[in-house]
């Protein structure tokens, strides 16, 4: 499956890790992006490996394992890898193709420099992971 621009850009729109960027922001992000076919069954991210790269689903699903044990579906539009881009640090879950699955990935000095390119890219992704922190944290709280 190969992507237009116009279909990356707009995938990329649909993103809620993207929710707020411009046009012109994600279209530095879509001409960084490079379009991944997968088959099933296979690991695209490897709990306690360094990231290099994100990704986010175009189609099909992958299934996040942490410890053996399924922690979530993610399918088109939903995005993974994203903590170890930005930290550093090994991944703390495995990510596996439940389907044939396309992924557009960006890696992560691409992610720096639209990051420090658009501002409004680094305002994003921070009000994202602020939001998935606060939903954890409320979800200790009930």
């Amino acid at each position: 499956m190969t992507l237009s621009r116009e279909r990356t850009t707009q995938l990329l729109s649909q993103t809620r890790l993207f929710a707020g960027v411009g046009a012109e922001g994600l279209g530095r992000i879509a001409d960084r992006i490079t379009e991944v076919d997968v088959p099933a069954a296979r690991v695209i991210a490897r709990q306690g490996e360094i990231g290099t790269g994100f990704f986010i689903i175009a189609s099909g699903s992958v299934r996040v394992i942490r410890d053996g044990e399924t922690l979530a579906e993610l399918g088109p539009g939903e995005f993974f890898g994203e903590l170890s881009v930005i930290d550093g640090l090994p991944r703390v879950a495995q990510v596996v193709s439940a389907e044939p699955t396309t992924c557009l990935a960006l890696a992560t000095w691409d992610f720096e420099a639209v990051v420090r390119e658009q501002p409004s890219v680094a305002l994003a992704i921070l009000r994202e992971l602020a939001g998935r922190l606060r939903e954890l944290t409320e979800a200790h709280h009930h």
